[in-house]
């Protein structure tokens, strides 16, 4: 029998569809699932990441890529749909972002605090348990500072803290400060040349090696707290988001499993990182 032109054409289109689609399919199938989480400098710096994910993509098979930026940056990401779970520590700007819609709730997930770490010599007088009588310190000495310049988290608590303090930062700020616009640790670095003072999250600047002649001067001031929450990006606002496996990352973080791997994390015997999913901030111990 003789097939005409088109009958070959349409063999071979059979042929390729039943040898080339249940490959496609098999290779779809074996792609394992992943997540883009936008998380802060601070948790991945700190090595906090590297300690707490291969136990959950284990459990899951679900890999998670981490992008971290400034926590600004980080919603900024998560606004535009570039993320999947934004993990952050700005509380005002992480409600702000559910109230916007970009996302439907919001969890705790964990806390540490902030220090301000400068030189030992402390040339300032800044070293107590006050914050703002020590940047009103360093303000009146012109003492150099190295701020993070980046919209963080940390870099708000930084702002906040200063207007606190009632120094009118635009109009003082000269040489002796320096906003650098990078992430924790590149600004620890520029503050350890430099042996200038800076806010840093304790986590970070436990895990930071390179300290010089730095320490820290002032902690354990109730302003100086640090809480973290993670949030699922609003499928409705970006129906790319994969919200199963996302969501499957955040039950995994507040649940007694992941707060006890956040828990676990520790530098020198030190814990970086302290669990409060359905735990009331009344009843969190000071880190």
């Amino acid at each position: 029998m003789v097939v005409p032109r088109r009958g070959f054409l349409t063999l071979g289109l059979l042929a390729l569809f039943g040898t080339v689609a249940p490959a496609s399919m098999d290779r779809a199938r074996a792609e394992p699932a992943s997540i883009v989480v936008a998380s802060t400098t601070s948790t991945e710096q700190s090595g906090l990441f590297k300690h707490i994910l291969p136990a959950f993509e284990a459990k899951t098979g679900i890999a998670v890529k981490v992008v971290a930026l400034g926590t600004g940056q980080a919603l900024d990401a998560a606004r535009r749909g570039d993320a999947d779970v934004a993990l952050v520590h700005d509380r005002p700007a992480e409600d702000a972002f559910v109230a916007q819609g970009f996302a439907k709730a919001r969890f705790d997930v964990m806390y540490n605090d902030f220090v301000l770490v400068g030189p030992k010599t402390d040339p300032a007088g800044a070293r107590g348990t006050d914050i703002t009588a020590a940047l009103k310190r360093i303000a009146a000495a012109k003492a150099p500072f190295v701020s993070r310049g980046d919209r963080s988290g940390t870099h708000s608590a930084e702002l906040r803290s200063w207007k606190e303090a009632g120094i009118d930062l635009p109009a003082v700020k000269g040489e002796w400060y320096r906003d650098v616009g990078q992430g924790m640790g590149p600004a620890l670095n520029t503050a350890s040349a430099l042996d200038a003072y800076i806010l840093a999250d304790r986590g970070t600047w436990l895990a930071f090696k390179n300290r010089g002649d730095l320490a820290i001067l002032v902690e354990g001031d109730k302003r100086l707290f640090n809480p973290y929450g993670v949030m699922l990006v609003n499928p409705d606002k970006h129906p790319t988001v994969k919200a199963k496996e996302g969501q499957a990352f955040i039950d995994w973080l507040v649940s007694p499993e992941g707060q006890a791997s956040i828990a676990a994390y520790r530098i020198g015997g030190e814990q970086l990182f302290f669990p409060s999913a359905n735990v009331s901030p009344v009843t969190k111990a000071k880190p």
